[in-house]
């Protein structure tokens, strides 16, 4: 049989994890994380990860497996998912992948490009402007220098945004024409085949979604969880929402009712963001969260079958 690769893909708050629990389970396989977030330790409920009552339910990996001091990106997480795939395709013909981090799909399914050493001159010189600046200069060179990258990007993380402006000057192209290889012919060159689902909702129940997630995240202990983290808010892996937003308000720019609002907002956001990559994915096809999971998983199996007939 033909080892087979279900990644479960939508934006925050749509349902992800009941389906990959429910897809999982009904073809006896583990769950390959595929969250940038959700790889480091300390900071569950704001990452919004496996729960341990659904880790217990099926083997998750990727899930608080790296410290927040470690720099890990996509092409890491390329490598270890294939490394691993390669052993756990030994034992399971269907693997499961889920989560909403864009470039780590991408990584795995279409493969990245090896990107060019940024020259220490530009890399100067791209500081000096951000502490000129600021935020709101990063911004605009996103905007200007990749359109298409501002779309996907955490549009609030300086380290990313300095990073993608830094390889647009050191290569003259668009930094998303850098990170994903978009042939058809590089994601039929892993030894595995792939299935693409986006679970979808409508927009405004969605949006409703994401404001009662964090409400419950605060309810779970967010404001704890991001004070035993707050010493460490310089680094990259806490820069995103939920803490930045915490920590401005232990920092008294806001009060905490202010706080949730913000990361009630980034959150939808970051949600439309993803929205729009996914959109822009020919191979994906669309599940309605609102259909049962017995719906959706019937039509996977018949993805599959019909692959296998192909094959045959």
């Amino acid at each position: 049989m033909t080892k087979s690769l279900i990644v479960i893909l939508g934006a925050t708050g749509v349902g992800k994890t009941e389906l990959a629990l429910r897809v999982a389970e009904h073809y006896g396989c583990p769950i390959l994380n595929c969250d940038s977030r959700q790889v480091f330790r300390g900071i569950p409920i704001g990452t919004a990860a496996p729960t341990v009552e659904e880790q217990a339910r099926v083997k998750h990996y990727f899930v608080a497996t790296r410290e927040l001091e470690e720099d890990y990106n996509a092409g890491q997480y390329e490598r270890d998912a294939l490394a691993l795939m390669d052993d756990l395709f030994r034992t399971h013909d269907v693997l499961v992948m889920s989560g909403g981090s864009m470039l780590y799909a991408d990584a795995v399914c279409n493969g990245l490009d090896d990107l060019p050493p940024v020259p220490e001159h530009i890399r100067a010189d791209v500081q000096r402007k951000y502490e000129q600046g600021g935020l709101e200069w990063l911004q605009s060179e996103v905007q200007r220098l990749d359109p298409h990258y501002w779309c996907e990007v955490d549009q609030q993380n300086p380290a990313r945004l300095a990073h993608c402006v830094e390889l647009c000057l050191t290569t003259g192209k668009a930094y998303s024409s850098l990170l994903t290889k978009k042939a058809n012919s590089q994601s039929q060159s892993r030894p595995f085949h792939i299935i693409k689902m986006e679970l979808e909702r409508p927009r405004a129940e969605l949006y409703d979604r994401i404001n009662r997630r964090v409400l419950q995240m605060i309810d779970n202990g967010l404001v704890e969880e991001a004070k035993t983290v707050y010493p460490k808010r310089h680094l990259n892996s806490l820069q995103t929402v939920g803490y930045r937003e915490m920590f401005a308000y232990f920092d008294g720019e806001y009060d905490l009712k202010r706080a949730i609002e913000l990361i009630q907002q980034n959150t939808r956001h970051y949600a439309k963001r993803q929205m729009t990559w996914f959109r822009r994915d020919t191979n994906i096809h669309r599940l309605n969260a609102n259909d049962d999971y017995e719906k959706n998983i019937r039509f996977i199996d018949h993805l599959l079958h019909a692959h296998s007939l192909q094959k045959d």
